[in-house]
């Protein structure tokens, strides 16, 4: 039994990575542990080499799995086993597989998994981009043909410098989360989130991270080299260059016409015919095929996209009619929901959300736990794509990966303008609901969650807008395309969203089909995204200049007060007794953090002030010489009780009620009355001397 352990590193940055295969899995087609530090990852890559007929697409499954077990602790909840992924496990599933599903050998159909679990976790190396090299890493030594391998890092900006794969203690203090991936010759993915940074400061950490990846793609193709299966080749099924020729003859006439139909649906009944005269002929109903179905579906996708581009690249006309820069028409308007607390219909061209605003206290915020801790976010977006969005049917439900992933964009877009929760102490949810697309949904969910939190009254810092640039590359020609359609994401190069205003980037994701994107190329992109970006924020301002002065009559209000952390206990009491007391006392919601900054949300303002006041009595130190109104608590023969400060009673001496004598303090007060007393004396046990003759 062969169970030799096979190992090569690589160091990138301040961080070696260490890949290992041989010791476990060795029935997958491909097995690697990937570690860093105490973090490791195991990743496998499988197979299915029984073809299924008439597969057109690669059915390619990733799926990244967080294990509890790797931080020492075991899942919440009553069945103690992680289950349906969670919002964090499907972003990271979809991040390996966006740079490694454009490098598969063409013809390659064969349904595939690829399986990344993380089996330990020190806190200090961050699992995501180990995850995609980890996964690229068991490909390549496979038999799977995987062109070449893929590499990623993540690289931040602190205090001034790029960093490439910091710890996450250092990330926490970063203006750049970016998470990059690509070959030894380009890069085919990114991911990124940063505070207003400029083009040319996006292009540098790309270039730093590009070095880092191109170290741990020259470590994998050593190591495939020397231990790498032979890639199983026999299954790959090319397209027939006879079947090419056969489809354009029929549908190159058609084509021309029907990709110039400016409106998409009757563009897509031109195409739907194209499909319909070629299957005639080449799949005729009353005798035998020409060629495989799935040779002639593939055949008239590359005829679609041989004829767009060169209509775009000779003539620099778009489906649509528009040229390379030019953005679609922009429709807005604002407050079309009236219950809601902010609302706002955003149309480009045929693309259209919906964007709806809700404000409310911490117990709206969205609970989540990962290896990290649990905790809970105050701002978060939710997106819907229903199928009707473009006349379809199809499944409701859960939301796939796609929607998770397009809200998590806008959402992190959106992260850089909220302003400080001392400001505005306020949960926000956001909701974009697609109703009409034709590319660039996620960059209309950003230009209309940013309008629909203005008219919510939300304080923005800045307003941003975003726009979805594509790209057609054919050997030295290229151009690239502002605001893109459906039909020019499915067939050209790239999609590259990127989020901001005049002034810097707050997002940007791109993905790349082909290698050859040069930096020349990404600056050029960056430019004229730039311009559009601005087109579009001067339309949304045009409509709404700046946030609302005052929030939705429906809206709760929210006012803070801070308190000294030392008196968090006093305000909450034994088993919150005390909280609870002031809640049912006041009719609101309370919230208080560690730091003893205490949020109180209610739609009734009477009862925020009631909950200030007990609070303030509860929380304020009693002062001698201070003036207080207090309630009777008891009266005695020699002395009236009064409580002047919830919790806080002292006594006013008989003597000191009045300035005349009084023999029967129930002749003047009885319990329950309200009266103004003066601090005399604290003594050594607390206990407050108090008069009222002090005041009169």
């Amino acid at each position: 039994m062969n169970m030799e352990r096979r190992t090569t590193r690589v160091k990138v940055g301040e961080q070696e990575i260490v890949f290992e295969t041989g010791k476990i899995a060795r029935q997958a087609n491909g097995a690697v542990l990937v570690r860093s530090g105490e973090t490791i990852l195991f990743n496998t890559a499988c197979a299915d080499y029984d073809l299924a007929p008439g597969e057109d697409f690669l059915p390619l499954r990733v799926d990244y799995q967080e294990k509890f077990s790797s931080a020492g602790k075991t899942v919440s909840g009553f069945i103690k086993r992680e289950g349906r992924p969670s919002e964090k496990e499907t972003l990271v599933s979809r991040l390996i597989d966006r740079p490694l599903r454009p490098m598969f050998e063409n013809g390659y159909y064969n349904e595939t998994q690829v399986l990344s679990y993380v089996w330990s976790y020190d806190g200090v190396n961050a699992p995501e981009p180990l995850a995609i090299c980890g996964a690229s890493a068991a490909l390549v030594i496979s038999d799977i043909p995987l062109i070449k391998p893929v590499g990623a890092v993540r690289v931040g900006l602190i205090g001034g410098k790029f960093v490439v794969n910091p710890t996450v203690e250092h990330q926490k203090k970063s203006k750049l989360d970016l998470i990059l991936a690509g070959t030894e010759d380009a890069v085919l993915m990114i991911e990124g989130y940063c505070d207003f940074l400029t083009e040319e400061q996006i292009l540098e950490a790309i270039e730093i991270g590009h070095q880092g990846i191109k170290a741990i793609c020259e470590t994998l193709l050593a190591w495939q080299k020397e231990l790498g299966k032979p890639k199983t080749l026999h299954t790959l099924r090319p397209l027939p260059q006879d079947v090419f020729h056969s489809v354009e003859e029929i549908a190159k006439p058609l084509l021309e016409q029907a990709l110039r139909i400016k409106e998409k649906q009757k563009r897509e009944e031109a195409l739907g015919a194209v499909k319909s005269a070629v299957q005639q002929k080449l799949l005729p109903e009353d005798g035998e095929p020409l060629f495989p179905a799935k040779d002639v579906a593939t055949a008239l996708k590359e005829v679609s996209s041989k004829y767009m581009r060169e209509m775009i690249l000779n003539e620099n006309v778009r489906s649509d009619g528009r040229t390379s820069i030019n953005i679609r028409p922009i429709d807005i308007e604002q407050g079309i929901l009236p219950r809601a607390h902010g609302s706002s219909l955003f149309t480009r061209g045929e693309t259209q959300s919906v964007s709806v605003c809700t404000l409310g206290g911490e117990s709206m915020a969205q609970r989540f736990e990962d290896l990290d801790g649990e905790g809970s976010r105050t701002f978060y977006l939710q997106y819907f794509f229903p199928p009707f969005s473009v006349g379809e049917v199809g499944r409701i439900g859960s939301p796939g990966r796609r929607e998770v992933g397009h809200g998590k964009l806008a959402e992190r877009a959106l992260q850089a303008i909220l302003p400080p929760k001392e400001a505005f102490p306020y949960t926000i949810r956001l909701e974009s609901n697609i109703t009409e697309s034709n590319g660039s949904s996620s960059m209309a969910t950003v230009c209309g969650g940013c309008l629909a939190m203005m008219e919510a009254g939300v304080p923005v810092k800045r307003p941003v807008a975003g726009i979805a640039m594509g790209l057609i590359l054919e050997n030295e020609r290229f151009i690239i395309l502002s605001d893109i359609l459906g039909i020019e994401d499915a067939l050209g190069d790239m999609d590259f969203k990127i989020t901001g205003d005049a002034e810097g980037i707050t997002a940007f994701q791109m993905d790349i089909k082909v290698e050859g994107i040069t930096p020349s190329i990404m600056k050029a992109a960056l430019e004229q995204a730039k311009k559009g970006r601005i087109h579009i924020l001067g339309k949304m301002l045009e409509v709404c200049p700046t946030h609302k002065e005052e929030m939705s009559v429906y809206a709760p209000r929210i006012e803070t007060m801070q308190i000294k952390p030392s008196k968090i206990a006093t305000v909450i009491g034994p088993g919150g007794k005390q909280i609870r007391a002031i809640i049912e006392a006041s009719g609101v919601e309370i919230d208080i953090n560690d730091d003893g900054l205490i949020s109180i949300a209610s739609s009734n303002l009477e009862g925020i002030e009631k909950a200030k006041a007990m609070i303030v009595g509860l929380t304020s130190d009693v002062e001698i010489g201070k003036v207080y109104t207090g309630k009777i608590a008891n009266i005695a023969p020699f002395g009236i009780f009064v409580e002047i400060l919830p919790g806080k009673e002292g006594l006013c001496h008989i003597s000191e009620f009045d300035n005349t004598r009084i023999n029967n303090l129930n002749d003047y007060v009885k319990i329950g009355d309200m009266i103004t007393v003066k601090v005399l004396e604290i003594n050594e046990r607390g206990q407050l001397k108090l008069s009222r003759k002090a005041t009169l």
